[in-house]
């Protein structure tokens, strides 16, 4: 056999199988959770769900936050073709892949799983409030900033999402369901 040959055999993969296919799995779930229990669905975007981002943290703090920033990339992707609430190029960045992408920063915080969620759904919450307060600044009501409108709107879905992801990452943490897998 040629050293090229040998040199092929030994590439190592970016994404092994396995992981690949948790990717999969989790992405899936996430995305049966978005449509199943979807109970409060905003005008302009956005909807509270019972723990519909808790599959994507989960595996951003089991698989740390490469694979968690690449799973929510998919992740917002899917929703992008589920649910699109298109109005810009440059809005539809903001709003699908950047800000799911940001679940994967709970990947950050393993040993302080709460902490991930926390900072995972801040970052998803602030590329909202950049994609409101630029792209949505014409529906602002008179007189009121675009930042404090975006803040509100944006804040009124992400934050009962925060208390929901928490409580049920808080319950796998306890009940050592999170840690079996990390």
């Amino acid at each position: 056999m040629s050293t090229t040959k040998k040199n092929i055999l030994k590439v190592k993969p970016i994404i092994r199988t396995h992981v690949l296919a948790e990717i999969v799995i989790f992405i899936a779930l996430g995305t049966a959770l978005s449509i199943a229990t979807r109970f409060m669905v905003f005008p302009q975007g956005g909807s509270i769900t019972v723990g519909a981002m808790v599959p994507i943290l989960w595996l951003s703090l089991r698989r740390g936050p490469k694979i968690g920033i690449f799973t929510g990339v998919i992740y917002g992707l899917v929703q992008l073709a589920i649910d699109p609430m298109v109005v810009y190029p440059t809005q539809v960045l903001l709003d699908y892949p950047l800000a799911y992408g940001c679940l994967g920063f709970a990947g950050f915080f393993k040993n302080l799983p709460v902490g991930g969620v926390v900072g995972a759904l801040m970052g998803r919450f602030v590329m909202h409030l950049f994609s409101g307060a630029i792209f949505f600044a014409n529906l602002t009501p008179g007189g009121m900033s675009p930042w404090i409108y975006s803040a509100l709107y944006n804040g009124s879905y992400m934050l009962p999402e925060l208390v929901i992801s928490i409580c049920f990452i808080y319950l796998l943490q306890k009940s050592k369901v999170l840690g079996v897998y990390m």
